[in-house]
């Protein structure tokens, strides 16, 4: 079924998905893009994260022509965006941050005129839609109303209805935001159903474990600027040690037993994290010690009765921290 709703994507005569180059974009004297440069191959996933305000819808809606750019380069489809967006557009498939399904439609009639808007006649629309339900999972809610579906059924149509004019690029603006765990990785398998049938996807998330798991490659954004980018083992070798320790509970200052609490982990890591660790931060309650070699810190903190600690792999979170910061976005 995914060799069919992505029988669009494999020609090896359609040109690049997407190209951006140099795309800068300013409202009033804020620049929110600064100059990013992007370009996709046919066939992979490519994840954009960043924290709020970061630029990542911006550079979606500037790739779709549906924001105008204040400089660059974009080439959708082989097309130039802005000039030649709507022609685009056609051959591209959206998932944007917030189900827009139509309320008075059931899933089918929400199928049937969207595939309208891309010239699809009824005929070929309505031979699609067994298909795309199934894709969905939702074969038996053809004729059901919007307003009886769950969350995660309302994007799995969301997603299935993107598929309906057999688009060469998906784009996905978080795509499994508010799903619960069951959801989401009933959306990760059939975006790798489709990944694996040569569709393209452009995908922004806030989850990290999302990213690994779905991005061929991907790139951080912050302020408008790619920070780094590469496949996720890539990306997590070149920008973070290896090792993480995360240490916290209470600490006395000396390491034998003695009164409880008189200071936390940001005390010990002051005195001796430095001593282990090639950095360490300190958020909340908690030390995170990033190392090439964990043992004489494992070796230290079995003497400090008082602290507990967490060992585990560097992963894409760490790079994501280290890059944009810990503190909140709004």
């Amino acid at each position: 079924m995914p060799d069919d709703l992505a029988a669009g994507a494999r020609s090896a005569q359609q040109p690049a998905p997407l190209v951006i180059r140099g795309l800068r974009k300013s409202y009033g004297t804020k620049e929110v893009i600064a100059g990013i440069d992007l370009a996709l191959a046919a066939g992979e996933c490519f994840t954009l994260l960043g924290p709020n305000g970061a630029g990542k819808t911006t550079t979606l809606r500037c790739a779709l022509g549906l924001t105008a750019p204040s400089a660059g380069e974009i080439h959708l489809a082989g097309l130039p965006v802005p000039e030649r967006a709507r022609e685009a557009r056609m051959r591209v498939g959206v998932v944007p941050q917030q189900d827009n399904l139509d309320p008075d439609f059931t899933c089918a009639e929400n199928l049937l005129v969207y595939g309208r808007y891309f010239g699809l006649d009824d005929a070929t629309i309505k031979g699609r839609i067994p298909e795309l339900l199934a894709f969905a999972g939702l074969e038996g809610k053809r004729e059901a109303r919007i307003q009886t579906l769950s969350g995660g059924m309302k994007r799995r149509l969301t997603l299935a209805r993107a598929l309906v004019n057999r688009p060469e690029l998906l784009i996905l603006d978080e795509p499994t935001t508010g799903l619960d765990p069951q959801a989401r990785h009933l959306i990760w398998d059939r975006l790798k159903q489709l990944i694996r049938g040569g569709t393209t996807v452009l995908l922004t998330t806030h989850f990290m474990d999302e990213a690994e798991r779905l991005a061929d490659r991907l790139a951080i954004l912050d302020n408008g600027r790619m920070l780094t980018e590469g496949s996720p083992r890539e990306v997590i070798a070149a920008q973070i040690e290896p090792q993480v320790v995360e240490v916290y509970g209470d600490w006395n200052g000396s390491g034998a037993n003695g009164s409880a609490g008189v200071s936390g982990a940001q005390a010990w890591a002051e005195a001796h994290a430095g001593s282990f660790s090639r950095r360490y931060e300190v958020s909340g309650e908690t030390a995170f010690c990033y190392l090439d070699d964990a043992a004489p810190l494992l070796a230290h903190l079995a003497k400090q009765p008082g602290l507990r600690y967490l060992r585990r792999p560097a992963n894409l979170e760490d790079v994501f921290l280290k890059l944009t910061g810990r503190e909140l976005r709004d």
